[in-house]
């Protein structure tokens, strides 16, 4: 995959994407509640903001679908009522947009149900019938031509300077039907900063569907200056970077 073979199927932004062909917005990774439950000094409308962020891309994008692609909560435990507040807000914000909200849960989202009352599952196939949304901590339950997944939280340390990252991996993962292109989501929470990728192996990331780390180019959204940065492959980024 690279720019010229993204143009028009991806459209990336904030630590998120929407996929045209499919009117969907995707994210992953919102992490809520990691600053109560990891003791980190939060800003304390982290949570707010979250809410914030998603109506400002719903404003942009005004998708059918959002899709957040796993770990929407942090703790395993218990869950802080700004969390609760901060998911009714994003459910108010989408379903005012007149969207539809799917989450297909990852392995932080053991107490999901106990929030959120509409539709998961393992897999989510999108309406244009070859992406499937999941988590990525497991083997998806769904064949697809593209998967978008979270788990990894990647980054890219570019002259020092840590910057979360998208990885796109044309064919990477081969399931029933043959390859498929991976599309490996940043955090959307900003209290994330991310696992730096620039030296990472096949063997070194979580998912299962990230197996030749060298063929997946980082891309980095720089918001400030409305560009998308693509790189080339992390096999030729790492003896550059």
């Amino acid at each position: 995959m690279t720019p010229a073979d993204a143009d028009g199927t991806v459209e990336f932004a904030d630590r998120a994407v929407y996929l045209p062909d499919a009117d969907a917005l995707v994210l992953a990774d919102v992490h809520l509640g990691r600053g109560e439950a990891s003791m980190v000094d939060a800003p304390i409308d982290a949570a707010e903001r979250v809410v914030e962020r998603i109506a400002e891309l719903l404003d942009r994008f005004d998708p059918a679908t959002v899709a957040i692609a796993g770990d929407l909560l942090h703790s395993f435990s218990w869950i802080p009522r700004g969390v609760r507040l901060a998911i009714e807000g994003t459910e108010a914000a989408i379903d005012g947009a007149g969207a539809e909200l799917v989450c297909t849960p990852g392995n932080h989202d053991a107490m999901l149900a106990d929030v959120f009352d509409g539709e998961t599952a393992p897999a989510r196939r999108l309406a244009d019938g070859e992406t499937v949304v999941c988590h990525g901590h497991e083997r998806p339950q769904l064949d697809g031509s593209r998967y978008v997944i979270g788990h990894d939280h990647p980054a890219l340390a570019v002259e020092g300077r840590k910057h979360p990252c998208f990885l796109y991996g044309p064919g990477a993962y081969e399931d029933g039907d043959g390859a498929a292109d991976v599309l490996v989501l940043p955090a959307f929470s900003r209290l994330a900063r991310g696992t730096t990728v620039n030296a990472r192996r096949g063997r070194d990331f979580q998912s299962p569907l990230v197996t030749d780390a060298d063929a997946f180019h980082p891309v980095i959204r720089d918001v400030d200056g409305e560009e998308t940065l693509w790189f080339p492959p992390l096999g030729e980024c790492r003896r550059v970077l």
